[in-house]
């Protein structure tokens, strides 16, 4: 199976090149958000003009690119101008609408493709292929079932006991926890499905979890595949607060399934640009081998930040030299690391009122890399930044994340 297609032949797109109307090299992105940010930084430092297709005026990308095209993600006129401006164009999230993707595909090269933006927008075709390609990967998703209709819901009432307790999850839209419910009985499936709007859903058994982690893979044009060291992700409340990199945070013959079974589903679709995978690491060893796989995403992840301070070669770079049809570095990771994500709440005290934070201690603290993403106004939930964490020791590391969570007033202490 090859869900990837593109209708322009790549040919690599050097940095600082210009062509014969003198236009620049220019690398696009559609949206405005904060990977979008990071993304055009890596672009720029290599070289590239950027582009970026964003509605927001103040979007954390846009005001750093070279070219804010601001209309929204179906404009026309907005797409034009986009594919004029750019010889490659890349997406900084799944939601972005899989026509707009193969519209562009038409007269610029768009990785990745609208064919595996759309798996990953939908949890039914996402488990779908998780399914078909478990042969090669080695891992499979949790037990689940499909609800679209009633009467798919009755069946499963009736037959399908076994997947409870569970989560019911839509099948489009739902991130960071959203649009997902947890259910114990049948009558309490029936009441989630009902309070999701009657969408399409899928039911996925909950399994007793000892851990979760996460594999980032880049792939180019031309297949060659590169991949980081899984890394063990700490979620508060649905949205990601650590993550652990180092050798150790992961039993290693663990991390080496998780890091074959992404490339293997990178390549089962013929992924092109950074892909990560997510898994949960389970109690039943005999059953699914320790490793669940959750879900994908066709983008650089939260959980793979820290490779800018921890990695000669980080996520962005990565994504950049995939789409540009550059050669693949292997990245090496020179330190361990922990990343502290920073969520709106930490601009506010236990009353509610609005704080600074205390950025000085925290910066005086040894090996702190702290990255803010440009965000005008902060909000409880919302992604405001992240703090990266590196060291010569894990114990070391260790240590000073858990004193800048203290500082910034962060949850879960006893998961750093």
């Amino acid at each position: 199976m090859s869900a990837a297609s593109h209708e322009v032949a790549m040919t690599p797109i050097f940095p600082g090149s210009v062509d014969t109307a003198g236009q620049r090299a220019t690398l696009g992105v559609l949206g405005g958000g904060q990977l979008g940010r990071m993304f055009v930084h890596a672009a720029q430092r290599l070289g590239y003009f950027t582009a970026v297709l964003e509605p927001d005026a103040q979007s954390p990308a846009g005001l750093v690119s070279h070219h804010h095209i601001q209309t929204s993600y179906d404009d026309p006129a907005g797409l034009a101008e986009l594919a004029q401006l750019c010889q490659a164009i890349t997406t900084e999230f799944e939601n972005v609408p899989a026509q707009t993707l193969q519209m562009l595909a038409q007269t610029r090269p768009v990785a990745p493709s609208a064919a595996v933006v759309g798996i990953a927008q939908n949890r039914i075709e996402e488990k779908a292929h998780f399914a078909a390609c478990a042969e090669v990967s080695g891992v499979t998703c949790a037990p689940y079932a499909v609800i679209e209709t009633p009467a798919q819901l009755q069946v499963v009432q009736a037959e399908r006991a076994d997947l409870l307790p569970g989560i019911l999850k839509t099948a489009r839209m739902g991130y960071d926890g959203k649009g997902q419910i947890r259910v114990k009985s049948a009558d309490e499936l029936a009441a989630a499905w009902a309070e999701l709007g009657g969408v399409a859903c899928v039911l996925e058994k909950m399994l007793p979890l000892t851990a979760e982690c996460s594999v980032l893979v880049a792939r180019g044009w031309d297949g060659q595949v590169v991949s980081f060291a899984p890394q063990r992700n700490v979620h508060e409340a649905g949205i990601l607060a650590v993550t652990h990199a180092y050798e150790g945070a992961m039993p290693a013959a663990l991390a080496e399934r998780a890091r074959e079974a992404a490339v293997a589903i990178a390549q089962h679709i013929s992924y092109v640009g950074v892909l990560c995978v997510e898994f949960f690491v389970v109690e039943d060893g005999s059953e699914h081998g320790g490793l669940v796989v959750n879900e994908m995403a066709p983008r650089p992840h939260n959980s793979g930040h820290y490779t800018i301070d921890a990695c000669d070669v980080s996520q962005f770079d990565l994504q950049v030299h995939a789409m540009a049809g550059l050669p693949m570095p292997q990245p090496r990771q020179h330190s361990p690391a922990i990343m502290l994500n920073l969520l709106g709440d930490v601009w506010f005290n236990a009353d509610g009122q609005p704080q600074e934070p205390d950025w000085y201690a925290v910066l005086s603290l040894p090996g702190t890399h702290l990255h803010l993403y440009g965000k005008l106004e902060a909000r409880a939930g919302r992604k405001m930044g992240h703090l990266t964490i590196t060291g010569p020791d894990v114990a070391g590391v260790k240590a000073v994340a858990h004193r800048a969570a203290e500082l910034l007033g962060l949850p879960g202490l006893d998961a750093i």
